[in-house]
């Protein structure tokens, strides 16, 4: 059987997405290309230009290169993908946020394609068992063809800087002093629940007169706002520091000058910076029952994010447990290296493959 040629939508990596899939997308099919396996190529499909780009354009030029290259499958990183390409697709769906209340990238199209595209996809890829269960409940039809494949993380996020660098400087860069740090990664979107750490900070607060540096990261508008005033409400101020956009080459150091990272979304489909925080020695706050619990597992401080003194509680642990933690969360991360996301992609589409060997045997 002549090898299958399977194209790898990397239009993610190219800025037509949050950075978080762009470090998957990229990681994923570097992983990928280190190994060749026997009977699978990897063939990388880009836009031939960012200008004028859109996703509904990109993926009729998609179904247009599985033409012209000859491919024998098709591999989207998103749950939007070209399905009359005409040949097996995979689809990857994220999360469905509207099952958990949420109200972000829940609108009609991303329904669609959670509900539809399972109709067309030979297989669907979640990142955790957590939406695994969603897709199953919300597309039934499509609970055999499912496929867990979890995301991964490497350096430059690990307890330690490189050697001859030194982590210190992004402190001045961003402003930040010796206080210990709590990153709010995204907390200027309403999903990550800045809010209620704020209100589990202030009822922390309550026990402990150590001043801490709330760092809210994200883009301007009425839900940043709204937090800075609820921050105003609880005394807390002059602790919460805006941070629009924290460079790329920053985020390791400041992960690893962190104290806590609180991460309390009712909804997500992985949580990236879970895995990049505990490569960094850096605790978690999360919810239990999440796709950020199942991706901590032990290694996870768990919480109510609708209690402040359960917040309360977490948080104190997380400040206390620091410096012992540092060297032994890591472990956890360690267990998700790239490769093994990029081992489950290839049994994937090794089983396609021996579907259609089957078929064509019959």
């Amino acid at each position: 059987m002549h090898a299958m040629r399977i194209g790898f939508d990397a239009s993610p990596s190219h800025d037509h997405a949050s950075r978080g899939l762009a470090r998957v997308v990229r990681e994923t099919l570097a992983a990928l290309e280190r190994t060749s396996e026997p009977g699978l190529e990897v063939v990388r499909l880009l836009p031939a230009s960012d200008r004028d780009f859109t996703h509904a354009r990109w993926r009729r030029e998609l179904g247009a290169l599985v033409r012209s290259q000859r491919l024998d499958g098709l591999h989207s990183f998103t749950s939007a993908f070209a399905w009359r390409a005409g040949v097996p697709s995979v689809q990857t769906i994220h999360e469905l946020p509207w099952r958990h209340g949420e109200r972000e990238n829940a609108g009609l199209a991303h329904k669609l394609w959670a509900r539809g595209g399972p109709l067309f996809a030979a297989r669907i890829a979640t990142a955790t068992e957590h939406t695994a269960r969603d897709v199953r409940a919300a597309a039934p039809w499509s609970a055999r063809r499912v496929r867990v494949i979890p995301w991964g993380v490497g350096p430059p996020f690990a307890p330690e800087s490189p050697p001859g660098a030194v982590d210190e400087p992004v402190l001045r860069k961003y402003r930040l002093g010796e206080d210990p740090i709590a990153l709010c990664l995204g907390g200027a979107r309403a999903k990550k629940r800045c809010a209620d750490f704020l209100r589990g900070v202030r009822a922390w607060r309550a026990t402990h007169k150590r001043r801490l540096q709330i760092v809210v990261t994200g883009s301007d508008g009425p839900a940043l706002r709204s937090l800075l005033g609820l921050a105003s409400q609880l005394g807390l101020a002059g602790e919460v520091a805006w941070v629009e956009r924290i460079d790329e080459l920053d985020l390791a150091p400041l992960l690893r000058l962190s104290s806590v990272v609180p991460l309390l979304s009712r909804s997500e489909g992985f949580g990236l910076p879970v895995l990049e925080a505990l490569a960094c020695g850096t605790p978690v706050l999360v919810p239990p029952s999440t796709a950020q619990a199942e991706v901590a597992g032990d290694a996870a401080i768990h919480c109510d994010p609708g209690e402040p003194e359960s917040v309360a509680a977490a948080l104190a642990r997380a400040l206390d447990e620091r410096e012992a933690l540092r060297f032994t969360l890591p472990e956890r991360a360690a267990q998700f290296p790239w490769s093994r996301s990029a081992d489950g992609i290839r049994a994937l589409w090794r089983e396609l493959r021996n579907e259609r060997g089957a078929e064509r045997a019959r």
